[in-house]
């Protein structure tokens, strides 16, 4: 069961025919958005220019304004609520290996350390911070329309610029006590637990994978999210429980054994101790 939206299928809502591992918008005004969660299959940069929109980011709300950037990363579950009648935005989807083709290290982008909430990162930007990713932006939109001889290495260029201007200005932003540098060990448990959190719920998986104790898995991850392992692997399970329940062609059934539940009741145990509510309830309110 496949609940990754990849670029295209993304545009597709709005009628938008993509067939590149990349798009950069007009930043025109938006009327509407799909109105039911959706996991992502590729990296975003959305910079807000005017209005206002709400939305749930990992099922976490947010009001995202002028001059804020949202940064996400693949497996990011973002639902749309609502939006004030002149939002607008600037956005940049890129497929992972589009930008990262001849690079020879394949986890660059973790080593930025742009994503300080997991999978993605809110933040707002200074006015010059601002102009200057939009002028980037901008740029880049330039180039895509062109057709020379080295396009998409100047592209890539261009997106890693932007990405270097937004992990300088992360730096700069106060973090908490907590969270620290990102290193290989963390890097790979993340990559395991996006690729492996259906088939193995136990901690013991990722430790023998790694080749290190439970202990030193909790420490890292705990230095680095503030929780541990178990709780990344559920809250990866949450995430796509939650995007399976917006679609109504699938069953609560279908969802609990794609998941690799026991039953359907233990999937439920699971649904709403997170959340509060049943997996029933919860498809009924949205």
């Amino acid at each position: 069961m496949n609940s990754t939206e990849k670029i295209q299928e993304t545009l597709s809502y709005y009628k938008i025919l993509c067939n590149k591992p990349y798009y950069i918008s007009t930043g025109n005004p938006l009327t509407s958005f799909p109105n039911k969660p959706f996991r992502m299959d590729y990296y975003a940069v959305c910079t807000c220019t005017e209005g206002y929109i709400e939305l749930l980011i990992n099922n976490e709300r947010y009001v995202i304004h002028g001059q804020d950037v949202l940064l996400s990363a693949p497996s990011t579950v973002v639902q749309f609520v609502r939006m004030s009648d002149d939002f607008s935005l600037k956005l940049l989807f890129f497929d992972k290996n589009f930008l990262l083709k001849n690079m020879s290290n394949p986890y660059i982008i973790e080593k930025f350390n742009l994503f300080q909430s997991g999978s993605y990162s809110l933040f707002k930007l200074s006015t010059c911070e601002y102009q200057t990713i939009l002028n980037l932006l901008t740029y880049l939109g330039k180039k895509a329309a062109s057709k020379g001889k080295f396009t998409n290495e100047i592209l890539r260029s261009i997106i890693f610029n932007i990405l270097l201007e937004l992990a300088e200005i992360l730096q700069s932003i106060p973090k908490p006590a907590t969270i620290f540098t990102n290193n290989d060990l963390f890097i790979k448990f993340l990559e395991l637990v996006q690729f492996n959190f259906k088939e193995y719920k136990n901690v013991d998986f990722y430790t023998k994978s790694l080749c290190i104790s439970n202990k030193y898995l909790i420490e890292i991850i705990k230095k680095n999210t503030g929780k541990t392992p178990h709780e990344c692997i559920d809250e990866m399970l949450l995430k796509e429980a939650v995007v399976q329940l917006g679609n109504p062609s699938c069953s609560i059934s279908e969802i609990a054994y794609d998941l690799n539940f026991q039953s359907v009741a233990s999937f439920s145990r699971f649904f709403k101790k997170k959340t509060n509510m049943s997996p029933k309830n919860y498809r009924n309110k949205i």
